[in-house]
């Protein structure tokens, strides 16, 4: 059975040198699944952080409401990030287990199918909250203060390489599915997301990157 934390707790109850520690580790968790939920929750904490340092400035008394919002959303978004690296391990358990049943057995192919299943619900609700957390930074890239106008840069890049690395932890488990009617549902909806977000995102660091080196 595969180990889902490093000795007790959650995966995310670790310090970052010990988290990076658990990832280079010979082990199967964390693994993408949960360094993508990371990157997507360190995206979005920077938007939170460029509200809270424009919130209540007199400059921006016109937007204060708006900021407010997206701070709120931004924290709800930061904490399923957050959440969603244990369940990323913890999702692993019964895809290890099912992969370990004798192929012999009859019950092998449902206990898979169904493990792959499960597995993939993760990294597709990381996809769907940096999808979100994209669009609240392009939002708080207009509104927040310009003088952490490369913070927010920061998080459009770490939200695409969310984006981008949830996706293959998608596509690695639809590709085992007997389902395919299932598998290509989940397949389209993370293509569009992909195909929508990831420019977004990029698109929004590189607008960060000619301001503030005066290109723009």
């Amino acid at each position: 059975m595969a180990d889902t934390s490093a000795s007790t707790g959650s995966l995310a109850d670790l310090s970052c040198r010990d988290f990076a520690c658990e990832l280079a580790a010979r082990k199967s968790v964390p693994g993408g699944g949960g360094a993508a939920a990371l990157a997507g929750a360190l995206g979005i904490a920077l938007c939170s952080m460029v509200g809270s340092f424009t919130a209540g400035k007199k400059r921006y008394a016109e937007v204060e409401e708006d900021v407010c919002r997206m701070m709120g959303e931004a924290e709800e978004l930061r904490s399923k990030l957050v959440g969603l690296i244990q369940a990323d391990a913890v999702a692993f358990e019964p895809l290890s287990r099912a992969y370990s049943i004798p192929r012999d057995d009859p019950a092998r192919a449902q206990e898979l199918e169904a493990a792959t299943k499960k597995a993939c619900s993760a990294p597709m609700e990381m996809m769907r909250a940096c999808a979100r957390s994209v669009e609240l930074l392009e939002e708080m890239g207009e509104k927040g203060s310009r003088m952490l106008l490369s913070d927010i840069g920061c998080g459009a890049a770490l939200c695409s390489a969310a984006l981008m690395s949830a996706s293959l932890n998608v596509f690695v488990n639809t590709k085992a599915l007997a389902d395919r009617a299932y598998a290509e549902s989940l397949e389209q909806e993370a293509d569009q997301l992909l195909a929508t977000y990831a420019p977004r995102a990029d698109a929004l660091a590189s607008l960060v990157a000619r301001r503030i080196r005066g290109e723009e």
